[in-house]
């Protein structure tokens, strides 16, 4: 499955920014980062179910939002890039 995930963490606080790093670093773990607080992943119906649950670990509901939208197959290959965006091969091993 092909997910887009967004996120908005409150950095007014230092828990805050050591949330932000830790969500991001959660979403490295399982695709590629296109924009700052913008990753696209290639995952299975499990490995979802397992960032999610990580996710609402390193967050704070009442501050912080994470949106999951999951896209139909093959939406990455036919993404248009403007500027300075990277182009991840999603069909290709992931080395972390």
């Amino acid at each position: 499955m092909e997910l887009l995930v967004t996120y908005d963490v409150d950095t007014t606080t230092r828990e805050g920014e050591r949330r932000l790093r830790r969500v991001a670093k959660a979403c490295e773990g399982y695709g590629y980062r296109v924009q700052k607080s913008v990753f696209e992943i290639v995952c299975s119906p499990a490995q979802r179910l397992l960032l999610e649950a990580q996710l609402l670990d390193i967050i704070d509901p009442a501050q912080d939002s994470v949106r999951i939208y999951h896209l139909t197959r093959s939406t990455f290959q036919t993404a248009r890039h403007l500027g300075a965006a990277v182009s991840p091969t999603h069909d290709g091993p992931m080395i972390i």
